[in-house]
């Protein structure tokens, strides 16, 4: 079952996130660009998507135009504050966002996937 549960639009911010919840797993699919100005909007969306206690958390990262380390840290202290409560796991398939990821290291802390349907399999 996927249910739209939250969509937030950061007017004049350079982000867009919207959150579902497909079959007890969160997912946000995030837009724009992750870096210090619009990662408030991005800790704020997984505030929310945490707090209906998930069965697992994927941030769906396709769509992003550029991924700061701002961003890069929120992913990490999202994984941190998941620990085993929760699976997690990362989509990136772009230069702007696999790549950074890879290049820092973090595919080693949190699952990376190519595509949301291979990361929802994995987590289901």
């Amino acid at each position: 079952m996927r249910r739209n549960w939250r969509a937030t639009l950061s007017g004049n911010e350079p982000i867009t996130i919207s959150a579902t919840d497909q079959d007890g797993i969160a997912v946000l699919t995030v837009g724009g660009d992750v870096d210090l100005a619009t990662v408030g909007d991005f800790d704020a969306a997984v505030n929310d998507a945490l707090e209906r206690t998930p069965k697992a958390l994927v941030i769906d990262l396709t769509a992003v135009d550029f991924l700061a380390s701002a961003g890069l840290q929120a992913l990490v202290a999202t994984q941190q504050r998941i620990g085993t409560s929760a699976g997690f796991a990362v989509v990136a398939n772009g230069p702007a966002t696999s790549r950074p990821i890879q290049l820092t290291g973090l595919d080693q802390i949190f699952s990376l996937f190519s595509s949301l349907p291979e990361a929802l399999t994995a987590l289901g």
